[in-house]
């Protein structure tokens, strides 16, 4: 089975420009700073806690890994992702999926814990998706309210697992 799309594999990880063609979002929240906040942050990401934490199931329900298949889902949608990079540095943990036959929508997701020069610690999304589905076609502008809500979860819910609040710069 193949992504669903052929662009820039791997961007919304490389920091750089998106591809253009499809709707681009990024948001953030600081989640404190120091390196347990930083390990602990990672450790919940690359163990998908923020699709969980924002009420995903995850199949398998191993821990990230690269090219590894999964789905999600949430109620009766089905979301078929690929794990298209990991990243585990000394200032980045994280990972990106891109979608595969069957998601709603066509495009990647980053999901990127990181440390700043200033000890800050962040967690960040970062994605570029246009419909897949005849329904979320359909849709409109609604699947993006859809998509921002979700982002809102996730950031929430790794947030919640360290303790972080928000602060300047968050965009929840």
């Amino acid at each position: 089975m193949s992504l669903t799309y052929p662009e820039a594999t791997g961007s919304t990880l490389a920091g750089g420009e998106l591809p253009p063609g499809y709707a681009h979002l990024d948001r953030r929240v600081r989640l404190g700073s120091g390196p347990e906040c930083f390990e602990r942050a990672g450790s919940a990401v690359l163990a998908w806690g923020a699709q969980r934490g924002a009420g995903l199931r995850v199949t398998p329900g191993d821990d990230v890994r690269d090219g590894a298949d999964v789905e999600l889902r949430l109620l009766w949608l089905r979301i078929p992702c690929r794990v298209v990079a990991v990243v585990r540095d000394s200032t980045r943990i994280g990972f990106a999926y891109g979608t595969l036959p069957g998601h709603p929508e066509r495009g990647e997701e980053a999901f990127l814990v990181t440390r700043d020069a200033d000890d800050s610690v962040w967690f960040r999304i970062r994605a570029f998706s246009r419909p897949g589905r005849w329904y979320t076609r359909l849709a409109g502008p609604a699947g993006r309210v859809v998509q921002l809500w979700a982002t809102r979860r996730y950031l929430r819910a790794v947030a919640r697992t360290v303790g972080g609040g928000r602060g300047p710069g968050d965009q929840l």
